[in-house]
């Protein structure tokens, strides 16, 4: 009984939609998943279970009316064990997020304090799907700045020590004083000193930023989705809403349309060269017939993969604005957060990664079987 109403609180069924935030930000900077995306998908999962156990206990007085069947109203979580649990998982996602540097874990910082607004002040105002939707945009993010952080870290601190060609005194040998010979600047040995400190360095801060900058449009299309799943969440205690769930329906299909646009050229270690994109776009223009396995696969793969996000959120959406009753919204929603996994799929696949898109997709059977044991909502 006690394992039951701790799956029911942290929505266990719920969790498979956490990785693929992950894993869809690492290819969206055209890098391979490594130490760093392990690391921010173990955050992701600890602030996913601090917000789902903060959530029911804020929401405990509502629920104790709307929906007593929950552990907290139904006396078998205490809300102090629940705030606790909410405490120490939020705990354990920043130093998770920690050992991925300090970007990742400023990332999760604010992954963690938009959460717990949320829960405790957002939820039941106009800002609350907003709230919602950069929480998962962050989380995107979270994988972005992380995944390739070890490589940075090696890279910094492998500088050479200072030796004896590189006085880091006065003396007659060639060093960054005014003696002569050709040592290295001060400036140059400023930056060489903060780099081996761990410092961030301007050449680390940079590659953190366009790392940040690939990933956003994956970003905003996750969370545009977020923002609409949760906008019908808003009526799934009471029902009675057709225009939510005509709104999630409008947008579900938008944001399909988008994922489609393929980006091409990207590399496992970022965008290809200019030159060769274009010398790739002459060939399809002089032998448009010509596909090749490896660039219509990843099409197919990608069309694959939108239809099934498609299908997945909008068939309850559909029904929901047909009947809003408490039910058949409860099961729009249930649908919005399953089909975050072929959307986040599908991201991953677009930027290039069919094999993370590929892996993400296969959370999807075990989300759907769990779902029938635990509700995600």
């Amino acid at each position: 009984m006690t394992v039951r109403a701790w799956a029911e609180l942290l929505r266990v069924s719920a969790l498979f939609t956490v990785p693929g935030d992950a894993l869809a930000g690492a290819a969206a900077t055209g890098r391979r998943p490594d130490r760093g995306t392990a690391l921010a998908v173990g955050a992701s999962l600890c602030l996913y279970e601090a917000g789902m156990a903060l959530n029911d206990w804020a929401d405990r007085d509502e629920d104790a009316v709307d929906r007593p069947h929950r552990p907290i109203p139904s006396g078998r979580i205490a809300p102090g064990a629940a705030l606790a649990a909410a405490g120490a998982l939020t705990a354990a996602g920043l130093g998770l997020a920690a050992r991925a540097g300090r970007p990742a874990l400023a990332v999760a910082t604010g992954l963690a304090a938009t959460v717990w607004a949320y829960d405790l002040r957002l939820k039941h105002t106009p800002a609350g799907p907003a709230a919602m939707a950069a929480a998962r945009g962050l989380d995107l993010l979270l994988g972005a700045t992380a995944t390739g952080a070890a490589k940075t870290t090696t890279r910094r601190g492998s500088d050479t020590p200072p030796g004896p060609g590189v006085a880091s005194g006065p003396g007659p040998g060639p060093g960054p004083g005014p003696g002569p010979g050709p040592g290295p600047s001060p400036g140059a040995g400023a930056g060489a000193g903060a780099a081996s400190a761990g410092g961030p360095g301007p050449g680390a801060a940079e590659a953190v930023r366009g790392r940040v900058r690939g990933a956003l449009p994956a970003a905003g299309l996750l969370g545009a989705h977020t923002y609409a799943v949760t906008a019908v969440s808003r009526h799934e205690a009471q029902g009675g809403s057709t225009t939510a769930p005509l709104a999630a329906l409008a947008a579900v299909t938008a944001l399909g349309a988008a994922t489609l646009r393929e980006r091409c050229g990207r590399g496992p270690e970022g965008p290809a060269p200019a030159a060769e994109r274009g010398r790739a776009a002459e060939a399809l223009r002089s032998h448009p017939t010509r596909a090749t396995p490896a660039s219509t696969t990843p099409r197919l793969l990608l069309t694959a993969l939108t239809g099934t996000y498609f299908r997945t959120a909008a068939g309850p959406l559909v029904h929901a604005a047909l009947n809003p009753s408490p039910p058949l919204t409860q099961r729009a929603v249930g649908g919005g957060i399953r089909a975050m996994i072929p959307l986040q799929a599908a991201l991953a696949t677009r930027a290039g990664a069919a094999g993370s898109g590929l892996a993400v997709m296969a959370l999807a059977p075990l989300a759907r079987t769990l779902a029938r044991k635990v509700s995600p909502t």
